[in-house]
């Protein structure tokens, strides 16, 4: 399942990425008609992957990450399927190593910020 929909830039340590799945009414993390403002934790994991991905090197497959913990999560609206524009998820790399990496990460539209919160995930779990 892929919720993004382009990557708008990407650095060393941050990666923007937009969306406009939060919109369509198949989407696989609606319950009960809504998409609340929790899922966007997951839209933020993608995010994260995608950075992951492309800070691999060309002839590496990238490793398999896990969302080990999400703290500090904030949010300022319930649900996520009533905003009419795109969504902007941000990742920025805070601190890592080859075992474990820590983001924060934000949601935003029209101008406002809906969810951000911090994010922590475990690489490479075969060596461990």
């Amino acid at each position: 399942m892929c919720l993004l929909d382009m990557v708008e830039l990407w650095s060393k340590s941050e990666i923007v990425c937009r969306t406009s799945s939060h919109r369509f009414p198949d989407n696989p993390l609606r319950a009960n008609g809504a998409l609340g403002i929790g899922n966007g934790i997951e839209y933020a994991a993608q995010a994260m992957a995608v950075h992951g991905a492309l800070l691999a090197d060309q002839d590496e497959t990238p490793a398999v990450g896990y969302l080990t913990s999400v703290r500090d999560v904030h949010w300022q609206r319930t649900r996520l399927d009533d905003i009419s524009s795109d969504l902007t998820i941000r990742a920025e790399r805070i601190s890592g190593n080859n075992i474990n990496i820590l983001y924060n990460f934000a949601v935003l539209a029209e101008g406002a910020t809906l969810l951000t919160g911090r994010a922590s995930v475990m690489l490479n779990t075969e060596n461990l």
